[in-house]
């Protein structure tokens, strides 16, 4: 039978060859029609008999371009009218506003890594080979529509062979915006460590054999420039190490294949497929004995921080005998990734011997994602680069709200109807070029979502920069939102869950309401509001930040917690090793509440703990003092016996973890032991809590967030033992549990306030 239908699809479905795999299909199934992209995604009207139709539908959403992602299809069937005679793809449609979703940055296809390797293809060794299934998009736009005038390829113009390409429904580059060859497009040169280019070699050749003799060279990217070195060369990457002030923090690395990651680290199949992915993150993977992997890439760790190519120009550097790079962000300690070729000159000469450029303009930095799998499941750590701007759906329809974030990790969040769209790590608002890279990137995103905020949501902590950006958009409704609300509402956005939970929310710092440090909290939450149920013990953080960047003050503070000034007499190698006259100025400090705030930090008792068992007494960076504590974890099932509150706020005490902790280490127990036994305690007082929680108000359901469940031992452990007990265990897994996620969370928390508000 004869028959019509009219679709619309919506989703990223402009830019990634959507509408050639439409013409291609609908020809194979003999229908005629058209396709054309509108301010909504894409149409699509087709005549035939219905049952080619019914099929031709069916597998839109199955066989679908790769960089596709399909959100609604919404269909109708008409009466036949004989009108078309072929298939056609039609100019596109744009209304007064665009809704369609931009694709993330990706990396290249088999396809075309095939044809840069072939010397008989035109495109052979061409550094910027991409086509609509693969390469930049996200970090190279300026504007919508997606066309390549609103790009930074839009200073190259393309040769007739690319615009035919480019013009050609059946071609693999039809409308691929960032089209280009070697004969059109952009090139790598490379620059001294002076910034003169070097004349009459060959880039890429040069630069591998400067990183084989040992030398760093500053490499740009699609989102960034990145810093390399050999992997293998211990020399190397300690000198890198001591040029770019990183002094500890595990740097990523980069290998060519799977099975050069295979010889130095232990590969399960999910960590595969995804390192894989077209996303290709940085996936943390255990360490295998005896690598050639230098130790200093990744000191004191389990782990090594892998990735594989995503540019043609990383397969080209790469080639077939390294068997891994360092290639970490372009970037001193703390400052945001170059972007620019001047600006890389400028920022890194101090730590790269030479840099290999190319001329395409980065318009949004955009730094590598890290992920790692736990429970079967890839967590995010980092999102970033291949993941923005991914939306995330939401359990309602949201105004058009910015979020502006915390002050450490910070991302925005812009929203509107049912999707969130999580910005790329933008970093800790500490200096002028973070602040400077957060205002773009909320410009940028309003700009490319073409959403105007009607709502603004910031943290609680009136000091922090992003909150200060929020206080000063005038005219617009502005909600505050406790941090630790935020990130229980995030966990729930994510999960898809708008009922009343239980949530622990462990991390290291966030602005109570009461006005204290809060870190280590236990809340009944729904979006609108939540009531503190408990939380730690509080504890002087003596100097403030300072005990922050030296756990062995927190330690100090719980032992004085814990045995007053007795804490001297311990026949402990922690009290041993203290500096006496440092030791009691801070008890002073302490004593006399002198700029020691008090905290509830789950973040800081980790620290303490590390600083009292002798792994860590100054960190360099953050978090480090925990993610070593979990590294030296050894076996056992032992633990510490602590009472939780039967009655009222549930307080939870840190003095019985002490004294167990002390006692083990004046009878000699291994640190291994008394860190797993402090692990396995916290996941007793959780497990323990919650079950008073579900009998006082009738909740099952459990959401856990925070930096803390970085963690895979407690987040593993906690979420079997309370998923053994029937409850509804809810974690992260497209959103960071740290403060990366923060922005959801006040999104979700403002538009309830604001609802309620609002009748």
């Amino acid at each position: 039978m004869i028959t019509r239908a009219k679709a619309t699809i919506k989703g990223i479905v402009q830019g990634v060859g959507f509408r050639p795999f439409v013409y291609q299909l609908a020809r194979k199934k003999g229908l005629g029609g058209y396709v054309l992209n509108t301010s909504e995604g894409v149409d699509i009207e087709v005549e035939g008999e219905q049952e080619n139709i019914e099929s031709f539908f069916e597998e839109i959403q199955i066989q679908k371009p790769p960089l596709a992602r399909i959100t609604s299809v919404e269909t109708q069937y008409l009466p036949h009218h004989y009108h078309y005679d072929d298939f056609v793809i039609r100019p596109s449609r744009i209304g007064a506003q665009q809704s369609v979703l931009i694709s993330p940055d990706i990396c290249i296809c088999d396809d075309c890594l095939r044809e840069m390797k072939d010397p008989a293809d035109r495109r052979y060794r061409y550094p910027f080979i991409n086509c609509t299934n693969c390469g930049p998009r996200y970090t190279i736009i300026k504007d919508i529509p997606y066309d390549r005038k609103n790009t930074t390829m839009a200073s190259f113009t393309m040769c007739d062979r690319c615009q035919q390409e480019y013009d050609d429904p059946l071609s693999r580059r039809f409308h691929a915006q960032p089209n280009a060859c070697s004969d059109c497009g952009p090139h790598v040169s490379l620059y001294d460590h002076a910034g003169q280019v070097l004349h009459g070699i060959d880039p890429v050749g040069k630069t591998r054999e400067l990183l084989k003799e040992g030398k760093i060279v500053a490499i740009k990217g699609i989102g960034g420039f990145h810093l390399a070195c050999d992997a293998t060369n211990g020399n190397a990457v300690t000198l890198l190490r001591e040029r770019k002030n990183r002094e500890e923090k595990p740097l990523a690395i980069m290998s060519s294949s799977l099975e050069k990651v295979k010889q130095y680290a232990l590969v399960g199949t999910i960590e595969a497929a995804t390192l894989s992915s077209k996303e290709r993150p940085i996936v943390l993977l255990p360490k295998k004995e005896g690598s050639a992997i230098a130790g200093q890439v990744a000191p004191r760790n389990r782990y090594l921080g892998v990735m594989l190519p995503y540019t043609p120009l990383h397969y080209l550097i790469l080639g077939d005998d390294l068997l891994a790079l360092v290639m970490t962000s372009g970037n001193l300690s703390e400052e945001p990734i170059a972007i620019d070729n001047d600006e890389a000159f400028r920022r890194l000469s101090g730590i790269a011997d030479c840099f290999l450029v190319h001329d395409r303009e980065i318009y949004m930095r955009n730094d590598d994602s890290v992920v790692r799998v736990v429970g079967e499941k890839v967590r995010m750590i980092r999102r970033s680069r291949g993941y923005v701007p991914v939306p995330i759906f939401l359990p309602f329809h949201a105004k058009p709200t910015l979020a502006c974030g915390p002050y450490l990790s910070n991302t925005i969040c812009i929203a509107e109807g049912e999707h969130a769209f999580l910005s790329q790590h933008v970093g800790d608002l500490e200096n002028l070029e973070a602040t400077d890279s957060f205002e773009l990137t909320v410009e940028h995103l309003k700009d490319i979502l073409e959403i105007e905020p009607g709502l603004i949501a910031c943290d609680l902590h009136p000091d922090y920069y992003s909150t200060q950006y929020a206080l000063r958009q005038e005219g617009i409704p502005q909600v505050s939102v406790q941090h630790h609300h935020a990130h229980i509402a995030s966990c729930m956005a994510e999960n898809g869950i708008n009922k009343t939970v239980i949530g622990l929310a462990l991390d290291g710092t966030g602005y109570g309401s009461d006005g204290t440090l809060w870190g280590g909290e236990i809340l009944i939450a729904d979006f609108e509001g939540f009531e503190r149920a408990g939380h730690f013990q509080y504890v002087p953080l003596p100097g403030g930040e300072a005990a922050i960047r030296e756990p062995w003050r927190m330690a100090l503070s719980l032992l004085y917690q814990a045995f007053g000034k007795d804490l001297f007499d311990l026949p402990i190698e922690f009290v041993q090793r203290l500096d006496r006259l440092k030791a009691g100025n801070i008890l002073t400090m302490i004593e006399r509440k002198i700029n020691c705030p008090l905290t509830s930090s789950c973040g800081r008792l980790f620290d303490g703990i590390a600083a009292l068992v002798g792994v860590r007494d100054r960190v360099s960076y953050k978090g480090q003092a925990a993610i070593e504590l979990e590294m030296e974890m050894g076996e056992g099932e032992g633990l510490y016996p602590v009472t939780v509150p039967e009655r009222g706020e549930c307080i939870i005490p840190q003095n019985p973890i002490i004294h167990g902790v002390i006692s083990d280490l004046r009878q000699g127990v291994d640190r291994g032991t008394v860190i797993r036994k402090f692990h396995n305690t916290l996941v007793e007082i959780f497990t323990d809590v919650c079950l008073k929680l579900q009998q006082k108000y009738s909740l099952n359901r459990v959401c856990l967030s925070g930096g803390v469940f970085q963690n895979v031992f407690l987040l593993e452990n906690l979420e079997k033992a309370l998923s053994a007990l029937d409850f509804e265990v809810y974690t992260h897994s497209m959103v960071p549990p740290n403060d990366g996620g923060i922005a959801l969370g006040q999104v979700i928390v403002a538009n309830a306030v604001l609802k309620r508000e609002e009748g």
